[in-house]
């Protein structure tokens, strides 16, 4: 398993580059999209899941273009009411990443749909 910070100087916005066994998850991409592809391909890589923490207001988010790009599926928490396809995971939901176990936690505060994965 790797885990990386992928962290924006401009946005103070860090997204999440997990990899397990040939699959892999990115958790609150940011907009632009391609060094993701580039990524993945690099590293032969399929991606599996898109987490998102909460819904992002204070900035533009790639995870439904990155969605589009390879059909892995957009994941929120419990409360979510997203208005594209997305899972919107259960408490203690368990989601499978090559060899790791990922689990989404319905953490509200910062928004009511927050969620942490561990």
């Amino acid at each position: 398993m790797k885990i990386e910070q992928i962290y924006t100087e401009c946005l103070s916005q860090g997204a999440y580059y997990i990899t397990s066994d040939g699959e892999a998850a990115i958790i609150d991409p940011l907009r632009e999209t391609q060094p993701y592809l580039d990524r993945l391909g690099k590293d032969g890589t399929k991606l599996k899941y898109i987490f998102e923490t909460h819904f992002h207001a204070d900035f533009v988010s790639g995870h439904i273009d990155l969605s589009k790009k390879t059909n892995a599926p957009i994941v929120y928490g419990t409360t979510a009411m997203p208005e594209f396809e997305a899972i919107v995971a259960e408490d203690n939901q368990i989601f499978e990443l090559g060899s790791i176990k990922i689990k989404v936690l319905h953490t509200p505060g910062h928004t009511m749909e927050s969620r942490a994965f561990c």
